[in-house]
């Protein structure tokens, strides 16, 4: 593989693991357990969606205001960064809440990022659609993109757009389902990606 960027997902990659607690968000919604919430309110009439939105970017607020770095993601970025890889984040949430948690990072900033793709203007993952744009806006192609995320659809995307995938699991292979693709790399730590790379 030719890699000439790495992709992050955000909540549970970058940020610790746990700071949004989907299944209360769900509850509150009214979104059925076995539902994604995005996908949910996709299908919700437009008044109602409205309202559900809300509440959703404000459960995002506050838990992008609880967030902290994931372990050693400050250091395997700015690592990559020396290295002259271009970094991108991809991520369901919106641009308001990784601004946010992005604020408890050190040494690492917005201005980071060469791209930062957020379902304000792409399909959310698992749709292929936000690894390509990421791929456009840092000049690659998806082939030179490494999709690093810590659910299965992160590697659903990265491998329906062509990009190299990383699960990183730090709680097992749990989150991959019968039928998903395989990742190319499994990683239980974010400095690991400096070995693969």
């Amino acid at each position: 593989m030719n890699i000439k960027g790495v992709l992050f997902d955000f909540d549970g990659t970058l940020t610790e693991p746990g700071a949004i607690d989907f299944p209360a968000i769900k509850e509150e919604i009214g979104c059925p357990p076995d539902e994604t919430i995005l996908e949910y309110l996709e299908i919700q009439p437009a008044g109602r969606r409205a309202e559900l939105m809300k509440i959703l970017i404000q459960k995002e607020e506050e838990s992008a205001e609880a967030s902290r770095p994931n372990e050693d993601a400050e250091k395997c970025v700015l690592a990559l960064k020396e290295r002259n890889f271009l970094l991108g984040i991809l991520t369901r949430n919106s641009l308001a809440s990784v601004k946010k948690s992005l604020e408890k990072f050190r040494g690492v900033s917005i201005n980071d990022f060469a791209a930062i793709i957020t379902r304000d203007i792409s399909l959310p993952k698992p749709h292929p659609d936000g690894v390509l744009q990421a791929a456009t806006e840092m000049g690659l192609q998806p082939s030179q993109l490494l999709m690093v995320g810590d659910f299965r659809f992160d590697i659903i995307a990265g491998r329906e757009a062509g990009a190299g995938t990383v699960l990183l699991a730090t709680m097992g292979r749990s989150v991959m389902e019968p039928g998903d693709p395989e990742p190319d790399y499994l990683i239980e730590n974010l400095e690991e990606i400096l070995d693969i790379l």
